[in-house]
């Protein structure tokens, strides 16, 4: 059984995430040979993992004190609105994840891998780690963004090291499959962005000095 199923203890987690983040080709060898399911890595990983920026970026909108632009002041995002944006953002990352995993698995016989919706689902959800872990940092919103990029960018490595391996790729098409996976995340992003930036909006007030 994978040590982040449902019921693992704190200290499996915390240990997953240290050593795909420090020793992250190791541990996609370990990973790959898990008996892991789709519920499982959803409830022991995705789950708590995923709502690390969301709840972090929500923090640090309830800390902002507001902007001033041109004379115009704009107030600080309203209650309702930051937590608008948190449940959004959440729930559409935990779709995304899926979404993710399905067409990692449609294409990689195209890539000549192997098809199997856990691996796949594996590759999704482990790759997204530093993204996820970077989103600590959206406690502090001048520079939150920051270190998400770079989050962000280590999560693509991951995902370069781990999608031929768990999903048995040529080696020939690694870099097409790595490109074309990158591409469909990228585009998610954008999506999950555009949507939640239309709720979050600015709650607060407009003052004109």
């Amino acid at each position: 059984m994978s040590d982040v199923e449902p019921k693992a203890p704190a200290d499996g987690l915390i240990g997953r995430i240290l050593n795909l983040l420090l020793h992250p080709i190791e541990t996609w060898d370990v990973i790959d040979a898990e008996d892991a399911t789709i519920e499982g890595l959803y409830r022991g990983w995705v789950l708590p993992l995923a709502a690390i920026p969301a709840v972090g970026r929500a923090i640090g909108l309830f800390s902002f004190r507001g902007v001033e632009l041109f004379g115009i002041r704009l107030g600080p995002p309203g209650f309702v609105s930051i937590l608008g944006d948190a449940v959004a953002s959440y729930a559409l990352t935990l779709i995304s994840v899926y979404l993710l995993a399905l067409l990692i698995d449609q294409f990689a016989p195209q890539f000549g891998g192997e098809r199997s919706r856990t691996q796949a689902f594996k590759v999704a959800a482990y790759s997204g780690t530093a993204f996820w872990i970077a989103g600590v940092f959206m406690l502090l919103p001048n520079v939150g963004g920051l270190f998400a990029l770079l989050g962000a960018l280590y999560s693509l490595y991951l995902l370069y090291l781990g999608l031929p391996k768990l999903m048995r790729s040529d080696p020939i098409f690694n870099l097409n499959y790595f490109g074309l996976t990158v591409l469909m995340a990228v585009i998610m992003a954008v999506v999950i962005g555009s949507v939640t930036s239309r709720v979050i909006g600015y709650g607060g007030p407009i003052h004109i000095d």
